[in-house]
């Protein structure tokens, strides 16, 4: 089973995939962390598309290799890669029915001002779901990213499942 959660900055993705890992007995894969270890001590002043999106893909891809080979073992694999584009959505839920596993849509989402909240709050506390600083800024661009899945999307990828 192949678990995809999805939702805008400060939704709740991470502390999501953390309790669903746990439940299931799953492997968790959080692209915030992949990035800052792989690649933190590397970021530019200016982080820029072209900076940023092949390093993305590079760890979908490993990522994903990864999740298969557990999926074909029989464990659960809880993507928390942000799955802020019905695209990306798509890719993951593809290359799930390719490999013949099943796939779960998780989405999450609040009030914008209750994600912020928590935003800064994560930031002050730095507890176990602070990978980075995020910077209002940050957070109105990762905004303009958000592609809502609607019902059709949500019961393709569940359906997945069955």
């Amino acid at each position: 089973m192949i678990h995809v959660i999805c939702g805008p900055a400060g939704a709740g993705k991470t502390t999501h995939a953390r309790k669903l890992a746990d439940e299931l007995g799953g492997v968790r894969f959080s692209i915030d962390e992949w990035m800052v270890t792989l690649f933190g001590d590397d970021v530019p002043a200016n982080i820029t598309p072209g900076w940023i999106n092949p390093r993305l893909r590079r760890c979908d891809q490993q990522i994903w290799a990864i999740a298969r080979q557990l999926g074909m073992c029989g464990t659960p694999a809880i993507l928390d890669l942000g799955f802020q584009r019905t695209e990306h959505r798509r890719r993951f839920g593809s290359l799930a029915s390719q490999a013949l596993l099943s796939a779960t849509l998780h989405v999450l989402n609040a009030d914008v001002t209750e994600r912020w909240r928590r935003v800064e709050d994560r930031n002050r506390q730095q507890g176990e779901t602070f990978h980075m600083n995020v910077t209002r800024q940050m957070f109105d661009y990762s905004e303009t990213f958000w592609e809502p899945p609607g019902p059709g999307e949500i019961n393709a990828m569940n359906a997945l499942s069955a």
